[in-house]
């Protein structure tokens, strides 16, 4: 593998500026244009866009004018992201404003052509997962997908009720669909306490996600503060992210792209083009010792 054969995504947060998820609006305050402008000119030829940024930019150019943004700048990746709440009970209100968003993010899929579709489970709970309901939910979200082309890939976070890979592959395996796979972000495997050799339990067929980026030794104040506010980028923090990426790989990973997702709170305040050369140069640079 060369550098040349490696193309890097940008996740949404990466070039979002000061935004977080969580935040009182999720809307990047940089333009569509300058993001993917800002991203295409250091190499990046993919881009994340969550649900709220992708109806702002709806609203503002139409789906025509978000295509025409993309093309112009060489981004032909896309994921949208991030449906929660999907495994609700019909009548819940939360499933309500889940259905609402499904509908809105599989809209954006359809016209973007968007590879891959993210999706978390339940955050903060502290109940074990009803695996059976959560596979039939997934495998309903992968049917819909299909639809219009796209993933559905499933998050692992350890603040959420699936937080291994076992469980997210009781549910990923058990649905069994063609478009449903896990998302493995470094971040969540390696504070979620899984050894990288884990990851050889994932049949090839299901690997379809991976996100690059890093952190500190410590954990920096919850795990749902640290990563949202203190992640690194790749390379500057204890992750061994070359040796995330041999993982990956000796496990079938065949995507076209690799996800680089950098949430932090010192990252988010420089300047765009300042983020995206130092996220992609610092990401590139994991897979130089694949170069021999």
């Amino acid at each position: 593998m060369s550098n040349k054969q490696v193309e890097l995504l940008a996740a949404y947060w990466t070039l979002a500026g000061d935004v977080y998820p969580g935040a009182p609006t999720e809307v990047s305050p940089y333009s569509l244009e300058d993001r993917a402008a800002a991203a295409s000119k250091v190499g990046y030829t993919g881009m994340g866009l969550v649900h709220a940024d992708l109806m702002a930019n709806r609203d503002r150019l139409g789906w025509a004018g978000v295509r025409q943004v993309l093309a112009d700048n060489g981004i032909r990746h896309i994921d949208v992201e991030f449906l929660g709440d999907w495994f609700c009970d019909a009548a819940d209100p939360r499933r309500q404003a889940s259905d609402q968003m499904r509908h809105e993010l599989f809209e954006a899929a359809a016209e973007l052509g968007a590879r891959n579709f993210k999706v978390s489970p339940e955050l903060f709970s502290e109940q074990a997962p009803d695996i059976a309901h959560l596979r039939d939910e997934f495998a309903l979200l992968c049917e819909q997908g299909r639809e219009v082309g796209t993933n559905i890939i499933m998050e692992m976070m350890p603040f959420t009720n699936v937080n291994t890979i076992d469980t997210a592959m009781a549910i990923i395996a058990g649905a069994d669909q063609p478009n449903g796979g896990i998302l493995l972000d470094i971040w969540h495997v390696a504070r979620g306490g899984m050894s990288y050799d884990e990851i050889a339990k994932i049949p090839a067929r299901f690997l379809k996600g991976v996100e690059l980026d890093d952190a500190d030794p410590q954990v920096v104040g919850t795990l749902f503060e640290d990563t949202r506010f203190s992640r690194r980028l790749c390379g500057e923090g204890c992750f061994n992210v070359p040796a995330f990426i041999d993982a990956v790989l000796a496990a079938g990973f065949d995507a076209p792209y690799y996800g680089v997702e950098i949430i932090s709170k010192s990252f988010r305040l420089q300047p765009l083009d300042v983020m995206a050369r130092s996220s992609f140069d610092t990401a590139m640079r994991q897979f130089a010792h694949r170069t021999a």
